[in-house]
């Protein structure tokens, strides 16, 4: 065999590799199939097998639990049924008791009615033999039923009629001779539980100051800030050469008072200028306010009086900034009250109406200046307009006899009030008279049209009245001041001259925006 000739050999032989290859490649990927097949369902049938395991297992506990649901539920209908028997047991217990308790019941009903039967016959018995009793005694008498009470009757009414007189002469001759000695005796009694203290009031205040040198800034330029607290709060100011001290002089405590507090607030403060003096009045005025509140609230708490109106508590306030004769008012309605509430307890009257009324008895000095008429009726018609007891409103206005006496409270009232005011050191006449001539003064200045307010200063001496500037112009300021001169003239009693000082003041104000 030639070259040529065995040329085809090697690419059969390579074929025949090829497909024998091939072959042996089927074959064993045949055989690989096979065995994945073979696991799979090997681990299909094992899966299989779980799941019916678990399935039987769940069954089985569903089975259990449904059991175990089963027999709780038997064991609590088993208790309920005894629960309930038990219930039954007692409810018919209950029905048993209420039998015996109805059978027990009707039996003693049953003897009540023969009881009150048997009553009744011997009541009837007792009549026949009361009548039968008095058929006798009018034939034994000769007197019939009606004549017999008469005649009882007259020697009764005889002999009461002769006792009482008797009685009454007896009552009359020990209460001549007991009344006397028992008056002084609540009296002194009253006075002495009483031992209320006296305190004079002044018409001057002082008030302390760093330095000298703040006399000066309180004087202000030209005196402006001394005439800006002269003017707004009617006040004398007094710088002297008295170290460090600046005297207020007013006969009006209010008044001295709102100074004092602004003039301490501008002295601490430092900025002492017309603006800020009338700030601060303004706030020394609503801190007085606050106090005289407080004051009121205070008289009525100490005399253990509770429920007053707030216009009540305020009129009894502005009291503790009034005198009458150099007594405190307010100190005076509640000595008032004390003494009345003891002489009350002493002959067995209302305590409480009568500590009330000697309270409020003196109600009509809060505003007599503002209404005109006697303080008495005018604290009667207060106490009237705002709901208190007739009694109290009548022991108010009688205890200066204006109205009639129509309880023993206004007796009372009358009685303690004289007796708190005519006690030694209890009121001094020349405060008093100095203090009205003071308010005739402004009230003769404030009667004149265009006059805002008025303020009497330097002990009376001087009269400053500020006018309303769109009303009064600068000539008519002169005439009125003239004509005011001229009317306390002729109107008033004082001693030496008084100044008459009008003031006309014009503000322009406008808003920057």
């Amino acid at each position: 065999m030639g070259p040529q000739g065995g040329a085809w050999i090697w690419p059969v032989i390579v074929i025949l590799v090829g497909a024998a290859g091939f072959a042996i490649g089927y074959l064993l990927k045949n055989r690989s199939i096979s065995n994945k097949v073979a696991k799979l369902e090997e681990e299909a049938n094992r899966v299989l097998v779980e799941a019916r395991t678990r399935a039987m297992e769940l069954e089985i506990e569903a089975r259990d639990k449904a059991l175990q649901v089963l027999e709780d539920a038997e064991a609590e209908a088993k208790q309920r049924t005894q629960e309930l028997s038990r219930q039954e047991a007692r409810l018919q217990q209950r029905r048993d008791n209420l039998d015996h308790r109805m059978d027990a019941l009707e039996v003693r009903e049953r003897k009540m009615q023969s009881r009150e039967k048997q009553l009744d016959e011997r009541e009837q018995e007792l009549d026949r033999a009361w009548e039968t009793h008095l058929r006798e005694l009018e034939r034994i008498s000769g007197l019939t039923r009606d004549e017999a009470k008469d005649v009882l009757l007259q020697q009764v009414e005889s002999e009461a009629r002769i006792d009482a007189a008797r009685i009454i002469r007896e009552v009359e001759a020990e209460a001549r001779e007991q009344a006397e000695a028992k008056a002084r005796e609540v009296i002194t009694t009253a006075i002495q539980r009483i031992a209320s203290d006296q305190v004079a009031e002044t018409t001057v205040s002082a008030v302390e100051l760093p330095s000298d040198e703040m006399k000066g800034r309180i004087i202000g330029r030209g005196g402006r800030n001394i005439r800006t607290i002269e003017n707004l709060t009617g006040v004398d100011l007094v710088i002297d050469d008295t170290p460090d001290t600046v005297i207020l002089s007013s006969f009006d405590p209010v008044r001295r008072e709102v100074a004092r507090i602004a003039l301490q607030r501008l002295v601490l403060d430092g900025r002492i200028h017309p603006g800020r003096i009338e700030s601060v009045i303004d706030k020394a005025r609503e801190e007085v306010e606050e106090t005289i509140r407080h004051a009121g609230e205070e008289a009525a708490l100490e005399l253990g009086i509770h429920g007053l109106h707030p216009e009540i508590i305020k009129l009894l306030g502005r009291l503790y900034y009034r005198t009458s004769y150099g007594q405190n008012v307010l100190q005076h309605s509640m000595e008032t009250a004390r003494l009345a509430s003891i002489m009350a307890a002493e002959l067995g009257a209302d305590v409480e109406l009568a500590k009330l009324s000697g309270l409020l008895h003196d109600l009509g000095k809060a505003v007599d200046h503002e209404v005109e008429g006697p303080h008495a009726l005018i604290g009667a018609e207060i106490a009237k307009r705002y709901g208190f007891p007739e009694p109290v409103v009548n022991a108010i206005g009688a205890h200066h006899c204006e109205m009639e006496q129509c309880s023993i409270a206004a007796v009372l009232i009358q009685a303690a009030d004289a007796i708190s005011g005519a006690r030694p050191g209890a009121r001094r006449e020349s405060l008093e008279s100095y203090i009205k001539r003071i308010k005739a003064l402004e009230q003769v200045a404030n009667a004149f049209e265009g006059v805002e307010t008025s303020y009497a200063i330097q002990a009376g001496r001087e009269i400053r009245i500020m006018v309303k500037p769109d009303d009064v112009d600068d000539l008519g300021a002169i005439r009125l001041s003239r004509d005011i001169a001229r009317k306390v003239e002729e109107s008033l009693q004082y001693p030496g001259q008084i100044k008459v000082t009008v003031i006309r003041e014009t503000r322009a104000t406008e808003y920057a925006k």
